[in-house]
């Protein structure tokens, strides 16, 4: 899991991003297209074109990290392109790592007995 830090904030790249661009590029992007400081702690989400592969870039106040995953099945929920970015919570971050629709995330499957 990654740590994210109290004063951090987790931010969505909206639409699709080259997924051949590594920590520089990403950066870059945060900081031109996203008009945001990819130094300032924040976690920046971006997906690629197809919606199984997500990368994170975040810096820790020593260096750059760059986080990647790919889902088996399925594809990550995303917001609308209209927007640059948006803001979510860590908890809905982790929802959308594991496949969960971090808009609005529910049960999949509830016992209906104990035996």
């Amino acid at each position: 899991m990654i740590p994210v830090p109290t004063a951090g904030r987790v931010w969505i790249a909206t639409g699709h991003t080259d997924m051949r661009r590594g920590m520089r590029g990403l950066a870059l992007q945060i900081q031109e297209g996203l008009r945001r400081d990819p130094h300032g702690g924040d976690l920046f989400i971006f997906r690629g074109r197809r919606g199984d592969l997500a990368k994170i870039l975040w810096h820790d106040g020593v260096g750059l990290s760059l986080y990647a995953k790919r889902l088996d099945r399925g594809r990550f929920v995303w917001p609308s392109a209209s927007d640059g970015a948006v803001a979510i919570s860590p908890a809905q971050m982790a929802y959308m790592l594991e496949g969960i629709d971090w808009r609005n995330p529910q049960l999949t499957w509830r016992p209906t007995s104990a035996g």
